[in-house]
């Protein structure tokens, strides 16, 4: 059984928001998922689809393994490197924002295995 990875890193989207969509897709097969993917009606999506297909060319074209019979074995969104901002506000203070971004990783394998 070969498992081929993609890692999209840095992904100015929070890993909440990541999270939502990522937990839609496990266990499904490549196909199915960006089927799901490209009706669902966030820019997110957009993002995790690219991921997707990114592990499903590195399994074509690495290991010659048709991309109709992947299947997403794992899929997980990790936290990134946050933008620290601050926002001015009132007496003369600051507090902070958070500017969050994520790491994106999939993990294919074929059908049968």
């Amino acid at each position: 059984m070969m498992e081929v990875r993609a890692v999209a890193k840095d992904t100015g989207i929070s890993p909440r928001k990541v999270r939502l969509l990522v937990d839609m897709v496990r266990g499904k097969k490549v196909e199915e998922a960006l089927a799901l993917l490209k009706f669902t009606p966030t820019p997110t999506a957009l993002v995790v689809a690219k991921a997707i297909k990114s592990a499903a060319a590195n399994a074509e074209n690495n290991y010659q393994i048709s991309p109709a019979e992947l299947k997403i074995v794992s899929i997980f969104a990790d936290g990134a490197r946050s933008l620290k901002r601050f926002r001015a506000r009132s007496r003369g203070r600051a507090s902070p924002i958070l500017k969050r971004s994520s790491h994106i990783t999939v993990v294919v394998s074929e059908q049968g295995a």
